[in-house]
């Protein structure tokens, strides 16, 4: 079993970066498909973005494509989200989560979830 621990949030000004990562533990990482998902206060959680198992296909919701990207490094069980030209709309907690085999846009498909890292985008 997968065990995901994120880390990198924080609060940036708006058109600053911060790059997320996601740590898993266990051997099976390159198993998993990854997401990234996020949950602003009072709104449902949405999806960011995904990766496949070997990094070669990803998707991206489109209020992100073109200032996120996504990455994986399977030698080192983690998981990346490079964030650029952040706005204060990016503001929410982001979470990485864990699917066998195949990424999906609905959050639940994923089968194991981080507890979440706060990103705070200030105007």
């Amino acid at each position: 079993q997968v065990q995901l621990v994120e880390s990198g949030g924080g609060l940036v000004q708006a058109g600053g970066s911060l790059r997320l990562s996601c740590a898993a533990s266990g051997r099976t990482f390159s198993s998993y498909a990854m997401g990234w998902f996020r949950q602003a206060p009072g709104k449902e959680r949405e999806f960011v973005t995904a990766i496949s198992l070997n990094g070669i296909s990803t998707a991206y919701a489109d209020s992100v494509k073109g200032r996120f990207t996504i990455s994986r490094d399977n030698a080192k069980n983690t998981v990346y989200l490079q964030m650029n030209s952040l706005k204060p709309e990016d503001t929410a907690v982001y979470y990485c989560a864990a699917r066998l085999k195949y990424y999906s846009r609905r959050s639940y498909d994923y089968d194991l979830w981080g507890q979440g890292t706060q990103v705070t985008v200030s105007s």
